[in-house]
């Protein structure tokens, strides 16, 4: 948005002159004074402009004085309170609201300064903010309040291709208890996601600021609120699926707490490999071989209730009891992917677990986990990758 600045000046020069008489001897010049040069006062937005964004900064610079006072007042002739304070660069003011100021508004500003004089110079602006097409605010995780495992990055979706990256991206901003190098990184043009270049410290606490207010989001769309999200990212849970030895090891913090014998993915069905991150638990779930395009009455097609089933991708892979197999386990890998332990053993392994912890696949034949097996796949991607998927260079 062109943002331009409206110029004011006032004041006068006075020129005192003398008269001189008689003679040249007797001649004399008379004094003269000079006053000081006139206040100017320059504010933005500019007189007249239209779709502006409510969160603009109304700024003010004076020059040759002082700034006195500073009104907004609404269309209606209300006057809308807010605070004047420096701004960010040296001889500017800001004026900022109490509350946002409302789309689809016009609103007067007068900014009145005084000289050496004490003499008032002036400015108004008359300006009116834009009315969007739609208002849409984006889903967020993980959610306010929650406590998540140390892989869980956070997750931005919008309803909409976002135009311009970069101002969306900086207005998302993310502090942690235990600092971070954290980066966002856009998956597609609906979606951005934050993480660090390892996974997050354990018992941080960590907020995510999406001030979208007045921010265009794309084709029309505006942020409709700003919105706070807070949440802890509590023990560290890094397990360890290993395909060629047949073995799920699980660690706390850095302990090992169980080591099981398990089956992963058949050579028809291989496990993807990578760190993947739990997203749900299910007590009792059905699998249906269905929901990945494999007909139930096909060949390798399945439909079969499944207890303690811990989802770790969203490409139907799960740590999860496979009574059937257990004569498998711990020395051949026969499963349509997912990760097959004992009852006993899956029981323990869903109380333990909690959305964000990790499950790191390793030495099965089958691919790296990737942007096809959904939502989070990020620590599958090698970190100059991923930061070259920022906005913000």
């Amino acid at each position: 948005m062109r943002r331009t600045a409206a110029l004011v000046t006032a004041g006068a020069l006075a020129l005192l002159a003398g008269c001189n008489g008689g003679d040249e001897r007797s001649s004399a010049a008379a004094p003269s004074t000079a006053q000081s040069a006139p206040a100017q006062v320059q504010v933005a937005p500019a007189d007249g402009s239209v779709d502006v964004s409510p969160a603009i900064p109304v700024e003010i610079s004076v020059t040759d004085g002082e700034l006195a006072e500073v009104t907004v007042v609404d269309a209606a002739g209300a006057q809308v309170p807010g605070e004047v304070a420096d701004g960010d660069t040296e001889g500017t003011e800001v004026w900022a609201p109490e509350s946002p100021l409302a789309y689809g508004t016009t609103y007067t500003l007068t900014a009145t300064a005084e000289d050496a004089e004490d003499d008032p110079v002036e400015a108004t602006s008359t300006f009116t903010t834009v009315t969007p097409e739609t208002l849409s605010t984006p889903s967020v995780g993980p959610l306010d309040g929650t406590t998540v495992g140390v892989g869980m990055p956070i997750r931005v979706y919008f309803d909409q291709p976002v135009t311009d990256r970069a101002a969306v991206e900086s207005h998302l901003r993310v502090t942690s208890s235990t600092p971070t190098d954290g980066v966002w990184s856009w998956l597609s043009d609906s979606e951005v996601h934050f993480r660090p270049s390892e996974y997050w410290p354990a018992d941080t606490e960590v907020t995510l600021q999406a001030d979208l207010y007045g921010v265009e989001l794309g084709d029309g769309v505006w942020g409709e609120k700003d919105r706070t999200v807070s949440f802890s990212i509590g023990d560290r849970h890094v397990s360890v699926a290993d395909a060629a030895t047949h073995t799920l090891t699980v660690y706390d913090g850095d302990r090992v707490v169980q080591t099981y014998p398990m089956s992963a993915g058949s050579e028809a069905n291989p496990s993807h490999n990578g760190p993947h991150v739990v997203l749900e638990s299910f007590r009792d779930i059905t699998m249906d071989s269905s929901t990945f395009g494999l007909a139930v009455d096909a060949p390798g097609g399945y439909r079969t209730d499944v207890e303690y089933a811990v989802r770790i991708s969203n490409n139907g892979e799960f740590v999860h009891a496979a009574p059937w197999s257990v004569s498998s386990q711990g020395n051949a890998n026969v499963s349509h992917g997912c990760i097959n332990l004992s009852t006993e053993r899956a029981a323990w392994f869903y109380d333990f677990s909690r959305p964000g912890d990790v499950v790191e696949v390793q030495n099965s034949i089958g691919p790296a986990l990737s942007a096809s097996d959904g939502d989070v796949y990020d620590w599958a991607v090698p970190w100059d990758e991923w930061r070259a998927g920022s906005a913000l260079k």
